[in-house]
């Protein structure tokens, strides 16, 4: 409960800067300096944001959206896993750019505003419904003020009202081990434990991102500026945690999502094989209104489609999830538990060095 409520707390300062081009008073508006919920999205800062730059802007629509390094966020993901994924040495207040004209219509996906940014989530909410309980009833039955409740209880970061609600759609919960800690399987290699662990039988949903670098370096400060989504590749695929006799950690978690990421030996003999993020991503807009279409979701979610494949050697730099960078003996039930984003996916950010 209270490793939750932390990641409920979590906020990015942003300190978001105006495009130049859309500038059309001296001097320029300075840049508006706002801490970002972690479990948001990037859509929802119109708001505060319009209001600040509103006097400086052209005439003509707004329709909001944000870069870094000239690259587009994408506003379905969460503003967490975007910071995560992109500073891998994390840049305090994050600098980014706000524009309200000419949306990049080739590299997102159209976004109407908040009512897209709910849907997303409930949709997401509904796909996982389906992969821990094998359907989505009672997301899909929930009654129009409990869904306004759940929604809002994100918007607002209010996680007593979040698991006043959610706790109706009785999704699957994972007995964890924390207070052991595996403490014997960080004192011995990976194959020779048999600490007991009671943990139920389930399916994690996992949204997995994957950044790939060429090129060589030895601290995250001289890591390359991140140019292009290409260099991502996403992976949706559930991870099952069985009752057995051995403490399921998650390292065994990621062994299990990216089999051709790990060996058998080490973390730092990898291949890396993924799919393209703009292609492997559904749209968000899509409402998911029956089993059937949630159900092709998530059969889909336990493939592993072959594109953008790199087949070469590497090594594991770094593995976050929720701004941490967590020991790889941590009982993967208690991540599961603890460091899922609202709509139950966890999210988690790999960078690995794949040799030239």
């Amino acid at each position: 409960m209270e490793a939750q409520k932390y990641v409920w707390e979590g906020a990015i300062p942003l300190q978001i800067h105006l495009h130049e081009s859309q500038v059309t008073a001296l001097p320029p508006p300075p840049p508006a300096l706002i801490l970002a919920p972690r479990i948001g999205y990037m859509p929802l800062l119109a708001s505060l944001i319009k209001p600040y730059f509103s006097s400086t802007l052209p005439p003509g629509v707004d329709t909001i959206w944000f870069d870094y390094n000239g690259i587009p966020l994408k506003w379905y993901v969460p503003t967490g896993v975007l910071f995560d994924l992109l500073c891998p040495e994390p840049e305090r207040p994050w600098n980014i750019t706000v524009h309200f004209r000419g949306y990049p219509g080739n590299v997102l996906i159209p976004c109407e505003g908040e009512d897209s940014v709910k849907w997303s989530f409930i949709n997401s909410l509904k796909e996982a419904a389906y992969i821990m309980n094998g359907n989505c009833k009672n997301v899909m039955n929930m009654s129009q003020s409990d869904q306004s409740e759940l929604w809002n209880s994100v918007m607002n970061g209010n996680l007593e009202a979040y698991q006043r609600v959610s706790s109706k759609l009785k999704l699957a919960t994972f007995d964890d081990e924390y207070r052991t800690l595996c403490s014997q399987k960080s004192q011995q290699s990976f194959g020779e434990t048999d600490l007991t662990a009671q943990v139920n039988t389930g399916r994690v949903p996992i949204r997995l991102y994957v950044l790939s670098i060429r090129e060589d370096f030895d601290d995250l400060d001289e890591m390359p500026r991140i140019d292009c989504w290409e260099k991502i590749s996403y992976i949706n695929r559930p991870v099952e945690i069985h009752q057995e006799d051995t403490c399921f950690t998650l390292h065994d978690a990621l062994k299990t999502l990216l089999p051709e990421l790990f060996s058998d030996e080490s973390l730092t003999n990898v291949k890396l094989g993924g799919v393209d993020f703009q292609d492997a991503v559904r749209n968000p807009n899509e409402d998911v209104s029956s089993d059937k279409v949630v159900e092709d979701h998530g059969k889909n979610a336990h493939k592993h489609p072959e594109a953008g494949h790199i087949s070469s050697g590497g090594e594991i730099k770094l593995i976050r999830i929720q701004g941490i960078e967590p020991k790889l003996e941590i009982p993967f039930s208690w991540v599961a538990n603890n460091l899922i984003n609202p709509d139950y996916f966890l999210h988690i950010c790999v960078y690995v060095k794949v040799a030239q």
